[in-house]
């Protein structure tokens, strides 16, 4: 399979245009996702990635093991009741369920996010004031 250099540069400016995390492509038995990498380093650009699968053999990374959250609704992640306070939760904290996660803001209503199950935090996978998707998987519980 030859991939289409020009199809992920449109999928990767239509990013940018319409202020996209991610975008997918698919047709007949292939299957294109272009999406935004946040890294843990702050960074004031994003780097697109660029993840492809054809038929049965996708080259794509799953996301690790362990109990996901996912964010109920789509807006703005906040890790901290307010700017600089103390987060909600930090990697190898103990949660209980109910304890709260994080924020989900979405128009100017901020939606506490609660553990839906007991564990400690293996993985926050979005950073503070990130974007994020429905059912977007937000922190990764052992």
């Amino acid at each position: 399979m030859k991939i289409d250099k020009k199809l992920i540069k449109e999928l990767t400016e239509y990013l940018n245009e319409f202020s996209l995390t991610e975008i997918e492509y698919s047709e007949k038995d292939f299957k294109i996702k272009v999406s935004k990498a946040s890294s843990l380093i702050s960074s004031s650009e994003k780097t697109p990635s660029v993840k492809v699968s054809a038929g049965k053999n996708k080259i794509e990374n799953e996301v690790e093991s362990g109990n996901k959250v996912t964010s109920p609704i789509i807006g703005t992640a906040y890790l901290a009741p307010e700017p600089g306070g103390k987060k909600f939760i930090e990697i190898g904290k103990k949660v209980k369920k109910g304890d709260t996660l994080m924020i989900v803001e979405a128009m100017k209503t901020m939606n506490h996010v609660p553990s839906p199950y007991d564990g400690v935090i293996k993985e926050i996978c979005v950073s503070d004031g990130q974007p994020v998707e429905f059912d977007q998987v937000i922190v990764i519980l052992n």
